[in-house]
């Protein structure tokens, strides 16, 4: 039996919604989560290619075929946990694309199981310039 890979990052149907709504306006898209600083911890959503990425960010995934990066340091912190984004009301990110929607991305979290720890020790992490 072979596993199936573990997601390191997840969107919730309202998410994967907006994503593509965005997309239709917007283009290709990606996604990077904030680590503070100007518009605190949430993921931001950009033209793809608009946020350059290197060696210092890891890629989680991809949502709505859409890639998610995380700086480095802050996913060796986070690498335990499965990031779930998701949408509420409110005001986003000042550089997020979803900001003139009246609605903003959410990250959510939560601990992977023993048994995905142990599946994600064996998937490796590409790094954002991969």
């Amino acid at each position: 039996m072979v596993d199936q890979p573990v997601a390191r990052v997840v969107a919730t149907d309202a998410a994967l919604e907006l994503i593509e709504q965005l997309r239709a306006e917007h283009g290709p898209l990606m996604f990077h989560q904030s680590g503070g600083c100007c518009d605190g911890s949430s993921p931001m959503c950009y033209p793809q290619g608009e946020l350059r990425v290197g060696s210092s960010d890891v890629k989680l995934g991809e949502i709505g075929d859409s890639p998610f990066y995380m700086s480095r340091s802050q996913f060796e912190y986070w690498a335990h946990t499965q990031l779930i984004i998701d949408v509420v009301p409110g005001r986003g990110g000042m550089f997020s694309l979803e900001g003139p929607e009246g609605v903003r991305f959410l990250t959510r979290s939560r601990l992977f199981s023993e048994q995905e720890q142990e599946q994600l020790e064996r998937q490796p992490v590409a790094s954002g310039d991969r």
